[in-house]
């Protein structure tokens, strides 16, 4: 078994893709990884993995969209571990009729915003009270290119808006923002984390980064030193625009 840190890191929708890559690397440098997952199957499965890999791993029926979920996988990391080091928010939703604001349907607006804004706040909110019992609290929330205010106004030729997941991502990033703020004068960093246009289902696997470059940002600000920053939208290349 890899040699332990004493960390435990919370890691939602990491069954697969990004968040699993973030789980793995993080089981290497010695975290408890708790695999956060709608699907209970899943999560096994994924935990398997890791345990074949040496990383110490377990799982938590999480799905964002339920608050009661996300309750009782709280409570299960109170009574297990008694803390939270590391949050990272990774879950999240790209809807395919998510073209053009003119026609983009109510539905698909608030299914993703439920996920991506909603579920993001939630999971934060609920268990930032054993974040703040660890000794230097990390929060990382999985942002996009596209979510960035900056970024729509001088987008790349041909790129879609996509503005269901582009203003979801844009909300992520404002929460990032506020709950910066809120803990400034705590132990706890809080930052948002464009991993680049990545190969993932959320897009049909149709991108050219890899889920290792695209954990690389997530696994730097989960791991960020006493005087690194907070309230940051970052990627592997700097700081981001908002």
């Amino acid at each position: 078994m890899t040699k332990s840190n004493g960390k435990v890191a919370l890691i939602t929708g990491a069954d697969r893709g990004i968040g699993f890559e973030t789980a793995k690397e993080l089981g290497f440098k010695g975290f408890t990884v708790l695999i956060g997952s709608r699907n209970k199957e899943r999560g096994q499965k994924a935990v398997s993995k890791l345990k074949g890999l040496d990383i110490n791993a377990d799982t938590l029926q999480i799905d964002v969209t339920k608050r009661t979920t996300i309750q009782n996988a709280r409570d299960q990391i109170d009574k297990t571990y008694h803390k939270l080091d590391v949050l990272v928010n990774n879950a999240g939703i790209a809807l395919a009729d998510d073209m053009l604001p003119s026609n983009v349907s109510d539905e698909v607006l608030r299914k993703t915003f439920d996920t991506n804004f909603f579920g993001s706040f939630a999971v934060t909110q609920i268990m930032l009270p054993l974040i703040k019992k660890s000794a230097a609290g990390r929060i990382v929330s999985l942002s996009s290119s596209v979510g960035s205010l900056d970024w729509q106004s001088h987008p790349i030729e041909g790129a879609p808006i996509n503005p269901a997941y582009a203003a979801s991502k844009n909300g992520v990033n404002a929460l990032t923002v506020m709950f910066a703020r809120e803990l400034a004068n705590t132990n706890i960093k809080v930052n948002a984390a464009d991993p680049g246009w990545t190969a993932t289902d959320l897009n049909g696997f149709n991108a050219p980064r890899s889920v290792e470059e695209g954990a690389k940002i997530v696994i730097k600000l989960a791991t960020l030193p006493d005087d690194g920053p907070s309230g940051q939208f970052v990627s592997e290349s700097g700081t981001v625009n908002w």
